[in-house]
């Protein structure tokens, strides 16, 4: 629930007080409370949260599974699953209740969307990465530089269109709800074999590095034609693999690089290509959204915007003052407390890696990936609808210049 070294209290007094209390309860307490946190605090902030939840008798109890633990890593990636938790239990007057299942207790990145397809969780959050080895329409997302920046995937996911380009897919494919998004954009992070090393500027710099990535095909087709040494690997299974140096590093998102290396010193530079998309998202049943009330319905809605709002400014201000996401990095974060580069490529060089890899200048390693995607998408051309929306806004647009809207209206 959260980091051994962050809070004093034993992982058993922590599943008792989730044995008395619920995780939710749990949790929710434990991120109210600022700096350190004693064990009668943390059951004293149980009690009262628990007592507050539980005034009234839910109509429905839905179980959300997540895959990462801790309050230090939430507040590095601002997922926002807790605030949404406690904003639908709020609007809806604890008619609907949700009960977390937390950190990887039931399942991880690769089979959490499996667990909710089959029925046995109702919500689950992962990466869309991860989740596109078991719901293959979320690939859609993971063409490399589909996205120019962060500011193109908010404007996509608050897009009506984005309703009828991948949510309705999802729906009918896959049985998933898509509620909300983390935007980011994954870089290429190095371990401690590139400590010693300059700053890297070119991509002919990573050329043969064994670099970990998820099991997408579309993410190992893109390092590999990026001339890297894609390694398939579990998120819980890379952070040894750095440590003992079975790989040079990892292709991920600067939160994600921050929360390891804030809890183990493996982590040397972070050469921010900006190759696809990083989302760790959260969704629903399908079948249970559908029986829902209209009301109930609305409110699912209501507060899925809610944090997708929430994660879209307090993401951004956490990734230059928490993460350490610029150059020069700001001092206090954690890239400039761990001696962490973050390096940002020229322009020259992002359009290099462009003219590698992505379907717009490089198409024929694509062509059947697009394909099947095409057909569930409804035979549109599934690539080019998405990365012309990603560029309705000008490329020079600050992520928190774009404007919020409701993605389900017209």
């Amino acid at each position: 629930m959260t980091e051994q070294h962050d809070v004093p209290i034993s992982r058993r007094d922590l599943f008792r007080l989730a044995r008395t209390f619920g995780w939710t309860s749990l949790v929710m307490a434990a991120s109210a409370i600022s700096g350190s946190i004693t064990l009668p605090q943390l059951a004293k902030a149980s009690e009262s949260t628990y007592k507050s939840r539980f005034t009234k008798k839910p109509k429905l109890t839905l179980t959300y599974a997540t895959t990462v633990a801790g309050k230090r890593l939430l507040e590095i990636n601002a997922f926002g699953y807790l605030e949404f938790v406690r904003d639908i239990e709020e609007r809806t007057d604890g008619e609907i209740r949700i009960e977390l299942i937390e950190g990887s207790e039931i399942c991880n990145e690769l089979t959490c969307v499996k667990k909710a397809m089959q029925g046995i969780v109702d919500i689950y959050s992962s990466s869309i990465q991860n989740a596109a080895g078991v719901a293959v329409y979320f690939d859609v997302l993971n063409f490399p530089y589909l996205f120019p920046s962060r500011a193109s995937q908010y404007y996509f996911f608050y897009h009506p269109k984005s309703e009828t380009l991948l949510r309705a897919p999802l729906r009918k494919h896959h049985g998933i709800h898509l509620l909300f998004n983390h935007c980011r954009l994954r870089g290429i992070v190095m371990g401690m074999k590139w400590k010693n090393k300059p700053d890297i500027n070119t991509i002919e710099e990573l050329a043969g590095a064994k670099i970990r990535s998820t099991n997408s095909k579309l993410a190992l087709t893109a390092l590999k034609l990026l001339k890297m040494e894609p390694i398939p690997l579990d998120w819980n299974e890379t952070l040894n693999a750095l440590r003992f140096g079975l790989i040079d590093g990892m292709e991920t998102w600067e939160g994600a690089a921050a929360g390891m290396s804030f809890e183990q010193n493996v982590i040397s530079q972070v050469f921010d290509i900006c190759l696809f998309s990083g989302n760790t998202h959260a969704a629903m049943r399908a079948d249970i959204f559908d029986k829902l009330s209209p009301e109930h319905q609305n409110a699912i809605m209501e507060s899925a915007y809610f944090t997708q709002i929430w994660h879209h400014f307090a993401g951004e201000a956490s990734l230059v003052n928490t993460v350490g996401a610029s150059n020069p990095s700001k001092q206090g974060t954690i890239f400039a407390d761990k001696g962490i580069r973050f390096i940002i490529p020229s322009e020259k060089e992002l359009i290099k890696m462009q003219q590698m890899c992505s379907p717009e200048f490089n198409p024929k390693p694509w062509e059947k990936m697009r394909e099947d995607l095409n057909s569930m998408a409804g035979n549109i051309d599934i690539y080019q609808e998405i990365h012309t929306i990603a560029r309705e806004i000008p490329s020079t647009t600050l992520a928190e210049n774009v404007i919020p809207r409701r993605w389900w209206k017209s």
